[in-house]
């Protein structure tokens, strides 16, 4: 199947996918930082260079898009069409990826949360993952995931 939108167009598209500020991360430092937490952005001394780092706590926040990070089960993690070999090679790749920076992350002794962009789509569902942060953070807790069904 080819594209529907030409190479240039394309590339414009697709240069516009920001990894930092995004709205699902934006609107989790806002509910955060109304719980009165306070907290580094993308850290470029640490592995993954986290979206949050929450010194105090020895603890980090990543923001995952359910598509380029593969929310298992998510309904927002679809697969396109178009060059599915590219595309499953590179979704493994962002997987592993992101399973190594987790892992590096605790053996150097961080907490890890990781939060999936459905479980910040609706107001109510952000205030319910910004309390279940609140809630890992004052635990002894190492990890957190929460999407879409997960908020407590």
């Amino acid at each position: 199947m080819t594209d529907i939108v030409d190479r240039q167009t394309r590339s414009r598209m697709m240069s516009g996918i920001r990894g930092k500020d995004t709205k699902p991360e934006m609107v989790l430092r806002r509910a955060l930082h109304a719980r009165g937490f306070r907290y580094r952005l993308h850290g470029k001394g640490l592995v993954g260079r986290p979206d949050l780092i929450l010194a105090r706590h020895r603890a980090v926040i990543f923001v995952h898009g359910c598509f380029w990070h593969r929310h298992e089960g998510c309904r927002y993690a679809t697969t396109p069409a178009t060059r599915p070999d590219f595309w499953a090679e590179k979704f493994v790749a962002n997987v592993r990826r992101d399973r190594a920076v987790r892992d590096a992350l605790l053996s150097d002794g961080w907490r890890v949360a990781t939060i999936w962009e459905c479980a910040l789509r609706k107001p109510r569902s952000v205030e319910q993952t910004a309390a279940a942060i609140e809630k890992w953070l004052l635990s002894e807790s190492r990890q957190l995931e929460i999407g879409e069904t997960e908020p407590e």
